[in-house]
């Protein structure tokens, strides 16, 4: 199925025939100069030592765009003006209108995406640092589902390692049921362990007797083991749902889910070389890296290195990915990067598959610090929830921390501003509610007074003109972020799309215009509605009917 190109995108292409260049369509600044301007003539006559006039007059002549514009028109020093033909953007925004997926194409050769994310801990609560990582990796869940790969969402929970051997002890000391306990009590019978490990030699000696245990499958510790588990994933989905992200209980991937297969993954690594023995323990060396990847220490065991390639073996040949997405903090760069690379010279992740960390920076709080609980502790992701219900309901809350995550490069730190995160004006998610709440009074009004909806056919104003446009690009800016993985492309679509309604809805009256406008204005007011309701899902957020 071949994506339906944006005009953009064809004028782009009928330009680039010509001029063997990208044209570099921009935005026209002012309506009387069109829609579209480009400084492609300027570019070539500086590489041709031409006049830029002639060169433009040179494009202007040989570029056929009669179809979708009015004749072209050089401005100024060489500048190249697109008006484009009103009947060809009322044809394109009425596709969008009646077309169920707004635009929106499937990929021509659909994928198996596997996405690791949001990775908690048993008997721990999700903290502000998994506030990205679930907020970034459903968007890409649901926006590689939307363009018709297969998402397979992978929670790879923390639930093996020493600890537990601390936390059965505790749990036999304290004689509590394992099962029933909440994520927030698992949370505090870990520190009371952690406590009582450090102060008593005698508890310490006990846990590590019981870690020995647990690992040669004692039945006594795996049942008690096994009830700390299933506690934590059901007090973990609590959270999951609450911020309303697509993880289920059948997409936990729990750390000891490969504990059978770390002894074959590190035997193939030292028998092919790659791994060696330094120091007592297994290490890959792996060039640009000054310290090794260790895959066993020198006490025997398996670290989150030899999880982590284990992992990849099962997602490319059990669920047989084309694409393995890691949603993890940019301080685990160096680690992503160096188990990738041991995994192609191992032979487990052929060139075929994709393996992308997809590295995020950090929550701050007020002061520019990492954000923190008034007494200087990790804030939990259920208390920044609770602060942001204190400011607005549910749903606007939600869309305000996740617009307000999604809306900045991936990469970079933001502040945790609750105060204008959740405001119905400016670049907040709220705003995007709001607009599609307006969208949905105006069309209610117009079905109570019995007026035709659509079709899109007369844009005689600027204003109509800008908004269609806009919706005409959806498709094309959704394929675009499930290449780049850049959702903030998502959001400023959105937020121009909304400022684009915002002017359309000031200077060109919808219900008090007549006939063939009145349609046509209430075809772009439903067609605003859709785009911007399938947007805000796809960044996981409810567009509200009223606010």
């Amino acid at each position: 199925m071949v994506a339906m190109s944006s005009l953009p995108s064809k004028l782009s292409a009928r330009f680039a025939d010509v001029a063997g260049v990208d044209p570099e369509l921009r935005p026209a600044t002012k309506p009387q100069f069109g829609h579209f301007q480009s400084n492609v003539a300027l570019r070539l006559a500086k590489s041709e030592g031409q006049n830029p006039r002639a060169v433009a007059q040179r494009l202007v002549d040989e570029i056929d765009v009669a179809d979708l514009a009015e004749p072209l028109e050089i401005a100024g020093p060489g500048f190249i003006n697109i008006r484009l033909k009103p009947e060809v953007l009322a044809a394109e925004a009425e596709q969008v209108r009646t077309d169920p997926a707004n635009g929106i194409v499937a990929a021509e050769q659909p994928q198996t995406v596997v996405i690791d994310y949001p990775s908690a801990n048993v008997a721990k609560q999700m903290h502000v640092g998994h506030l990205r990582t679930s907020v970034i990796g459903d968007a890409f869940n649901r926006v590689l589902t939307a363009l018709g790969h297969t998402v397979v969402p992978q929670d790879h929970m923390g639930d093996w390692g020493r600890q537990f051997g601390m936390l059965v002890e505790q749990v036999l000391d304290e004689k509590v049921d394992a099962a029933s306990l909440s994520l927030a009590e698992s949370e505090a019978l870990y520190k009371r362990a952690q406590a009582h490990f450090n102060d008593d030699p005698a508890f310490a000696d006990r846990a590590r007797k019981r870690v020995v245990l647990l690992q040669s499958g004692d039945p006594e510790t795996i049942k008690l083991w096994q009830a700390m588990v299933e506690s934590s994933r059901q007090g973990l989905l609590k959270t999951y749902q609450r911020l309303g992200i697509k993880v289920g209980l059948d997409d936990f991937d729990g750390e000891s889910r490969y504990n059978d297969d770390l002894p074959k993954v590190v035997e193939e690594l030292e028998t092919d070389g790659i791994a060696v023995i330094d120091q007592g323990a297994l290490c890959v060396f792996v060039d640009g890296f000054a310290a090794p990847m260790i895959v066993r220490n020198r006490e025997g065991g398996f670290g989150y290195a030899a999880t982590d390639l284990a992992a990849i073996r099962l997602r490319v040949n059990e669920i047989q990915a084309d694409r393995i997405l890691y949603v993890v903090d940019v301080r685990q760069s160096d680690h992503f990067a160096q188990v990738f690379d041991t995994a192609k010279r191992a032979g487990w992740l052929p060139d075929s598959v994709e393996a992308r960390h997809i590295p995020f920076g950090t929550v701050l709080g007020a002061d520019n610090k990492p954000l923190k609980t008034r007494d200087g502790g990790t804030a939990t992701l259920d208390s920044l929830l609770d602060a942001a219900e204190t400011e607005a309901s549910p749903e606007i809350a939600l869309a305000a921390i996740k617009y307000a995550d999604l809306s900045n490069s991936l990469i970079k730190d933001y502040v945790f501003d609750l105060e204008r995160m959740v405001r119905t004006s400016g670049d907040t998610g709220p705003y995007l509610q709001y607009a599609h709440a307006r969208c949905n009074q105006v069309l209610r009004k117009a079905q109570a007074e019995g007026y035709a909806i659509g079709p899109i056919t007369v844009l005689d104003e600027p204003a109509e003109q800008q908004l269609a446009l806009k919706l005409t690009q959806f498709g094309e800016v959704v394929a675009e972020v499930g290449q780049s993985l850049a959702p903030h492309k998502l959001t400023s679509y959105l937020y121009d799309l909304a400022e684009s309604f915002s002017g359309f809805y000031e200077k060109c009256p919808v219900l008090k215009s007549e006939g063939e406008v009145r349609a046509t204005r209430l075809g772009l007011v439903q067609a605003t509605k859709e785009v911007l309701a399938q947007g805000l899902d796809l960044l996981g957020i409810v567009a509200p009917e009223r606010m």
